[in-house]
């Protein structure tokens, strides 16, 4: 009645703060109840499984959970394939008011905008979408709830009607407090609104051009409303309500991954959240929207504040999100891509700016531009580098997009420096596999270390376990065998450097050579002769120098590529040692051969002897053919 007389008196802009506050509320109620409408089909469809629980839901839109609960625990599928529950013809009549309301709000505030909802709205009561009945059909639910963009439903009404009412809102605020469109606040509301606004204004800026973040606050009963349209999405108006200490926010989102994540940034506040596990019938399963609720306790106005500070901090995370998740999925896992984004919203560093500066294109070019051969058309990068460089290159991709961006720097620029890294995680990659390398080269000196033991008891007229020598030499090669497999894989599967195989070929021949002269070494004479084993042993500590010498080679060819000019001088001196090794192996092997010939062993003392010394100088052969590899994989990067 006050109402009607205000209007009669030619005020009713006095009105619409309240009818604000009342389609505001009845935005909440709408949203639980086209909730609890899809919930209801679900269960209808698959009775088997629990139905969903809105009590909470219920509880922060300030509606009675009881009926719901019996409706949606109580709906089935009729014979005739129709979904029929207690209380759905209340339940639909329901949506109709709260849609109503909202109208009534937007009417108020912006006339054109409510005529045009009133027709939309006249539209589906004339294709009987709000007729209520005891049963409806399950289209019907999914024209009523769902969001596609495609063809007009209730759901998007109601989404443009939020929207419509956000910006009235804006448009009457009394004044605006650290960004915020505020109105009928009180002392009391105005903290946990600049807590809020603090923690929005401090990421606000990695939305760029991207529109969204406008908030809303004001009084509405007992509760302060505070409300953000996050970005231009239509499921994406937040509405959070603060009484006292406690913190009650709730949207809808069309992406239950995207809500997920969301809730996931608060894992460090005892926040409770419902409606993440909630799934159509398969249906309706795309018309889905999820309606999620979080609620905190806070002990202090202090940890009630902080609260509100990271939910506005976050919000600039939503923007694109999906977006940007796709994106990153054509380059890894799904699971690793919201890895990602979580990581770059926890370090505020964001997707928007690398969204903003191509995305996929930006890293299309740095593939094509640095490695066209190592990483083919369409192929994955967690294939091409591995799954922990993938994922370290797409951080410092965003990163770089982030901060260029920011300083305003050019997007060749920002281009130039992605393909840098990538060029790098490519070189970490290379690295990755000379390590493994460095491993067969570590069983090479083990073998020879223990070949070299065993020659130095017989010097000294100690004989040995010689079968002990040849078992473990055995073992020793079937290792190296297996590191050789796995680094071929490795260098296939990230299509490396093919000197690198070569690499891999060499050691494992050495190893095989070495493995032959210690089963030569176990068949030996016990008694060999002190001058032989003398021999022998001085030709097993060349193999041995040759090995370190290929080692400290390698280790110092694996800097190179980070520019380091002193570690490709210490790589081609190790080569020069590998040469000198290999020509003294010769020497003294032809002066065992000449010892064989001229000091009138007994045949077994003579040929093992010689297959002895044999073995180890080819050994050291192959260890020489490794050097000459070695020099021309550090050339190759010092060209590059």
């Amino acid at each position: 009645m006050k109402s009607q007389i205000i209007k009669e008196l030619g005020e009713a802009d006095i009105l619409l703060p309240s009818l604000i506050a009342d389609g505001l509320a009845a935005n909440d109620r709408v949203k639980v109840r086209m909730s609890a409408l899809q919930a209801a089909a679900q269960h209808a469809q698959a009775p088997e499984q629990r139905p969903t629980d809105l009590s909470t839901e219920c509880r922060a839109a300030r509606i009675a959970p009881a009926d719901l609960a019996s409706l949606i625990g109580g709906a089935h599928r009729t014979a005739t394939g129709r979904l029929a529950a207690p209380g759905l013809a209340t339940l639909i009549g329901d949506i109709e008011n709260d849609t109503r309301a909202m109208i009534r709000a937007v009417n108020a505030g912006r006339s054109s905008e409510g005529l045009s909802a009133e027709r939309r709205l006249g539209t589906m009561q004339r294709a009987g979408l709000l007729t209520a009945g005891d049963d409806v059909d399950f289209m019907r639910v999914a024209r009523l709830t769902g969001a596609q963009e495609e063809s007009d439903s209730l759901h998007r009404l109601v989404m443009d009607l939020h929207k419509a009412l956000n910006r009235i809102a804006a448009d009457c605020a009394e004044e605006t407090l650290d960004g915020a469109h505020v109105y009928g606040l009180t002392a009391d509301d105005r903290p946990a609104v600049v807590a809020f606004m603090r923690g929005l204004n401090a990421t606000r800026a990695l939305k760029f051009d991207h529109p969204g973040l406008d908030t809303m606050a004001t009084r509405a009963g007992e509760r302060l409303l505070i409300q953000n349209d996050i970005g231009t999405t239509d499921a994406h108006v937040m509405v959070i309500a603060v009484q006292g200490l406690t913190v009650t926010l709730t949207y809808t989102d069309v992406h239950l991954a995207r809500a997920k994540f969301f809730v996931h940034l608060f894992d460090a506040f005892a926040a409770t959240w419902s409606g993440l596990d909630r799934h159509t019938g398969t249906k309706l399963e795309e018309n889905a929207f999820f309606l999620v609720t979080g609620q905190f306790h806070g002990d202090t106005a202090q940890a009630r504040d902080d609260f509100l500070t990271a939910l506005g901090a976050a919000l600039v995370f939503l923007i694109d999100w999906n977006k940007a998740r796709k994106l990153l999925r054509t380059w890894l896992s799904k699971d690793d891509a919201i890895r990602i984004l979580d990581w770059a919203a926890r370090n505020r560093i964001g997707h928007r700016a690398f969204l903003e500066l191509g995305g996929n294109e930006l890293l299309g070019a740095a593939v094509r531009n640095a490695a066209p051969h190592r990483i083919g058309f369409g192929e994955r990068l967690d294939r091409a580098l591995g799954r922990t460089a993938a994922v370290e290159f797409l951080k410092a991709a965003l990163r770089a997009a982030t901060e260029g961006l920011q300083a305003g720097r050019s997007v060749r620029l920002v281009r130039d420096q992605i393909e840098a890294d990538l060029v790098r995680h490519l070189d970490r990659a290379d690295g990755a596999l000379l390590a493994i390398v460095m491993r067969q080269l570590g069983l090479a000196h083990d073998l020879a270390a223990a070949l070299s033991r065993d020659l130095s008891a017989l010097q000294s007229g100690v004989s040995g376990d010689r079968k002990l020598l040849a078992a473990r030499a055995s073992r020793i090669e079937q290792k190296a065998d297996r590191i050789a497999i796995e680094a071929r894989q490795e260098i296939n599967r990230l299509k490396a450097e093919p000197l690198i195989a070569q690499l891999v070929d060499r050691v494992e021949e050495t190893v095989d050579e070495l493995e032959q002269a210690a089963f030569i070494a176990s068949l030996a004479p016990a008694a060999m002769p002190p001058t032989l084993s003398a021999a022998l042993a001085e030709l097993c500590k060349v193999a041995i120098g040759a090995i370190e010498a290929a080692a400290s080679g390698l280790a110092a060819a694996a800097e190179v590529p980070e520019g380091r000019r002193a570690d490709s001088d210490d790589a081609l001196a190790a080569v020069l040692r590998l040469m000198d090794s290999e020509h003294a192996a010769d020497a003294q092997e032809r002066a065992i051969t000449a010892l064989v010939f001229t000091a009138g062993f007994d045949v077994a003392t003579s040929l093992s002897g010689l297959e002895l010394a044999r073995a180890i100088e080819r050994a050291t052969d192959r260890l020489a053919s490794f050097g000459h590899l070695l020099r021309q994989y550090v050339m190759i990067d010092l060209a590059g």
